[in-house]
C-alpha cells in the first residue's frame, strides 16, 4: 500500500516562498513510469494540476505556474518537494501530492495540507 504525506508550513506571508514536501512510503519514487504530482484546490474552486516529477527525475509544470514553481526530489528519503515563489493570497489552497502511472489514472493521494497566504 502506497502512502503519501504532505508536510510544510500552514501559513506563508505574501511574496515569500511556499515549500512543501511529500513523503512516500510503500513504493519508490524511482519506480518506472510513475509520476509524482502536486495538485491544489483553492477554496470554492476545482483541482489545479501544478506540476510533476517523473521516475527518472524529469519535471513538468503547468504553463500558468511554471515561472515560479519548482519541483525536486530526494531519492534517499523517498520524498519530492514543491517550491512556489512570490506567493499571493490567491495561492491559498489545499495542496495535495499524488501518484499517477503513465497513461493511467491517479491512484494514490496524500490527505492534503491547507496553506494560507497572508497579505
Amino acid at each position: 500500500q502506497v502512502q503519501l504525506q504532505e508536510s510544510g508550513p500552514g501559513l506563508v506571508k505574501a511574496s515569500q516562498t511556499l515549500s512543501l514536501t511529500c513523503t512516500v512510503s510503500g513504493g519508490s519514487i524511482t519506480t518506472s513510469y510513475y509520476y509524482w504530482s502536486w495538485i491544489r484546490q483553492p477554496p470554492g474552486k476545482g483541482l489545479e494540476w501544478m506540476g510533476a516529477i517523473a521516475y527518472d527525475g524529469s519535471t513538468y509544470y503547468s504553463p500558468s505556474l511554471k515561472s515560479h514553481t519548482s519541483i525536486s526530489r530526494d531519492t534517499s528519503k523517498n520524498q519530492f518537494s514543491l517550491q512556489l515563489s512570490s506567493v499571493t493570497p490567491e495561492d491559498t489552497a489545499v495542496y495535495y501530492c499524488a501518484r499517477v502511472k503513465y497513461n493511467s489514472w491517479y491512484d494514490y493521494w496524500g490527505q492534503g495540507t491547507q496553506v494560507t497566504v497572508s497579505s
